[in-house]
């Protein structure tokens, strides 16, 4: 134990109506019963404790004998003495369990059942396909270097470089026109999410969220004390003829890639809604977190570069392109909202790694960034592939899976189930990490599951169909 920590588990008061001997005891006592010191934890010798405590030794060794006697410590000699190991209990005395905000119950209560992490989980990237070695000297050459002050707490809206590099790379791959002022390098979505909802928001105020739509959305906007409703998604995406948004505040969209079922919002939807948001006085949030990967078609501009978009808060990450263990995310604030933006990340205390914000930046600026991006992006167009094969070969007409447009997961419909817990519990208890379709919907839920494919394997494919198959005959069995 650090001498420090020692002293500051003992007050001793010399004018107190107890002696300075059962101060000691008493004070070392309780911070052993109330867990403050752990089984065999080494407390100073008598000598060291009289010393950091201003005491002379005889008081010292006075308090250890008793401490001794109830067998609270073991004292050997040559030794240090350390914590005996007690059976300890709670008193009648102790105080009531801590009372949680609702805020905070919130957040704690479950979204999806099942693991998030786990072989064709939603989302999930492949960490084998992270650049390591390129990444790593990028990393190494950002840690050798001073950074402008941004190792204290300078540039906490984002190092200035990785802010110019991504406004270069924003306008060239997503449309978007906009500066290096006007963006807040984040953790990632969900610190931009947080900071989103206490931006242009109040508590108690109606977030609308894709239904089916990304559950951690949801959660983090009901963390900020928001209420939300549910805004209904059909082949096109986000439909917001099917909402009622008088009254919103935000309205929260994935028109790149709708989670979890893929789609691609088309142009004049895009434009209904900017239209529709506009007329409620809602500002949308633009969650653009894995346009990088389009299996259909080409992919077309942001919601946020379109004319007009100027009450749209953009948001990305690295996510889904290198890996979430990054935590670096980015948010385009709506003009003249920059200012505010930032204000409200640094009470959040929300601010990127500064290496990382450094790596990043030049890992984008010398192009490994686009060249990793395409890379990869035919090594999910494979895997995608392998998935639908396998469950079209096994189930036939039994499944209607999505073929996204983009993004890491499809859905799988299945029209004869009642409730699709059993099933993904079955398949999970085989290894996966598949999820339940019907946790993210808010209302009436359709049945059937979201595989991700991003780590699939030929054998994960073949196995998860197999698996799949088995399940479904054995409810039709008599």
């Amino acid at each position: 134990m650090e001498p420090a920590v020692f002293a500051s588990l003992v007050t001793l008061k010399p004018e107190g109506s107890e002696t300075l001997v059962t101060q000691l005891y008493r004070g070392v006592r309780a911070a052993v019963l109330e867990g403050r010191l752990s089984a065999g934890e080494a407390l100073p010798s008598s000598r060291a404790a009289a010393s950091l405590l201003g005491v002379g030794r005889n008081t010292v060794n006075a308090a250890y004998d008793l401490l001794v006697a109830e067998g609270v410590i073991e004292v050997r000699p040559g030794a240090q003495p350390r914590v005996a190991a007690l059976e300890v209990g709670r008193s009648e005395g102790s105080p009531a369990p801590i009372r949680l905000s609702d805020r905070a119950v919130a957040a704690c209560k479950p979204r999806r059942r099942g693991t998030s992490e786990g072989r064709l989980a939603p989302g999930s990237p492949d960490p084998a396909l992270f650049p390591a070695d390129a990444w790593g000297r990028c990393l190494r050459r950002a840690a050798r270097h001073r950074q402008d002050g941004a190792e204290g707490y300078a540039h906490f809206q984002g190092l200035p470089e990785l802010r110019k590099v991504l406004a270069d790379q924003l306008h060239r791959h997503r449309g978007l026109v906009c500066g290096p002022e006007d963006i807040v390098v984040t953790p990632g979505t969900q610190a931009s999410l947080m900071i989103a909802a206490a931006t242009f928001a109040d508590p108690g105020d109606v977030a609308l969220v894709e239904s089916p739509g990304y559950i951690s959305a949801r959660a983090t906007f009901e963390a900020a004390g928001l209420t939300c409703h549910a805004l209904p998604v059909d082949a096109e995406g986000a439909n917001p003829a099917s909402a009622e948004l008088g009254g919103a505040r935000l309205i929260y969209v994935t028109p790149s890639t709708q989670y979890p079922t893929g789609v691609r919002m088309p142009i004049p939807r895009r434009l209904a809604l900017l239209e529709a948001a506009r007329a409620a006085g809602a500002v949308i949030v633009e969650d653009d977190y894995d346009s990088e990967f389009v299996w259909k078609g080409r992919g077309i501009a942001a919601l946020a570069a379109l004319p007009d978009a100027g009450h749209v808060v953009y948001l990305g990450s690295a996510a889904k392109s290198l890996l979430p263990g990054l935590r670096i995310g980015w948010m385009v604030a709506p003009k003249g909202s920059a200012q505010a933006v930032g204000a409200v990340q640094r009470r959040l205390g929300l601010a990127a790694n500064v290496h990382a914000q450094a790596a990043l930046a030049e890992f984008m600026a010398q192009g490994a960034y686009r060249a990793h991006v395409a890379a990869i992006s035919a090594a999910y167009r494979e895997r995608l592939g392998l998935v639908t094969s396998a469950l079209t070969e096994a189930l036939g007409n039994r499944v209607q899976l999505s073929a996204p447009d983009g993004g890491l997961q499809l859905t799988a419909r299945l029209p004869e189930l009642t409730d699709d817990a059993a099933l993904r519990e079955a398949l999970n208890a085989s290894g996966f990490a598949v999820s339940s379709l019907s946790d993210y919907f808010m209302g009436s839920p359709a049945q059937g599951l979201v595989i991700g494919f991003g780590t699939a394997t030929a054998r994960d494919a073949r196995r998860l169909a197999e698996t799949l198959a088995r399940h479904l005959d054995s409810r039709d069995a008599p």
